[in-house]
């Protein structure tokens, strides 16, 4: 999915009052404003909901209207959260879903089943909130490579995020001890990337570390290097080299306090708009 700015675009936010998930709403502010989209801002009922959540949702909207200057809709919907989320995105199409979540929960206790299962089954973007501070426009995005073709559909949506924002896209290929024989391979196309997203006008650097703590590594990079968005791969049926795909994207979404945007790959045969490295 293409981010092209129009006025009858979305972005959906989840919101239930907590202090995380109102931080998510205020990181999707400039988001909305930059690619004329409304924000829709849902609650799923339960039984921690406010008598008269249909108030406190349209005072809200109204804050947030003045705050940012975009047009903002409220829904509210009864049943599973996890399940509402998704039907309610399905029906809206939204450019990107903005959800917090709580730092101090894991991320398998947060909405009552596995968040992971949330990010990794929706079909659009969904960006995770789990810090607390957060810059309000986005400078740096982080994009971990490894050498499979889902997690290279990243590129072209780091470049139009980037162009949106304009932001610095920092390509960090990982590879652990065991891997060592694929490192020639993720450093040229670690070059062969960087090349492709400069073509672009974008601004972008590249590192290859070796590692067996992947996590780790990452998200010690992110935070050298102050990113502001950390963007993976998620989907359902993984292979053992799908590293930012698998368990480690699992270990990024429930670990990271930089915000992390999720993209469920697109299945089809090609997903490069450049050259193979293999």
């Amino acid at each position: 999915m293409q981010i092209t700015p129009a006025s009858e675009t979305s972005i959906l936010v989840p919101i239930d009052f907590s202090e995380q998930s109102l931080i998510a709403l205020g990181q999707s502010y400039n988001l909305a404003k930059l690619t004329k989209s409304k924000l829709v801002l849902l609650h799923v009922l339960t039984e921690k909901s406010d008598k008269d959540i249909k108030n406190l949702l349209e005072k809200r909207a109204e804050k947030v209207r003045l705050e940012a200057g975009v047009q903002v809709e409220v829904m509210i919907e009864k049943g599973n959260i996890f399940k509402k989320i998704l039907e309610v995105s399905n029906k809206i199409n939204p450019l990107f879903i903005v959800i917090g979540f709580s730092a101090s929960l894991g991320f398998d206790k947060i909405l009552g089943y596995n968040p992971f299962r949330l990010v990794r089954e929706s079909n659009f973007p969904i960006i995770t909130i789990r810090g607390k501070q957060h810059n309000n426009g986005c400078n740096t995005i982080l994009l971990p490579l490894d050498l499979t073709k889902e997690t290279r559909e990243k590129v072209g949506k780091a470049i139009e995020i980037a162009k949106l924002f304009g932001s610095t896209i920092k390509v960090l290929s990982v590879f652990s001890s065991k891997q060592r024989s694929l490192e020639n391979k993720l450093i040229s196309y670690s070059h062969q990337v960087r090349n492709f997203i400069k073509e672009k006008g974008v601004t972008c650097t590249i590192k290859t570390i070796e590692g067996d703590d992947i996590c780790g590594i990452v998200l010690d990079y992110a935070a050298k290097n102050d990113a502001d968005l950390i963007m993976i791969m998620t989907k359902e049926e993984l292979s053992l080299k799908e590293i930012f795909i698998g368990t480690t994207a699992q270990k990024l979404l429930n670990l990271s306090t930089i915000p992390v945007l999720s993209i469920r790959p697109i299945q089809r045969k090609d997903t490069t708009a450049f050259a193979s490295p293999y």
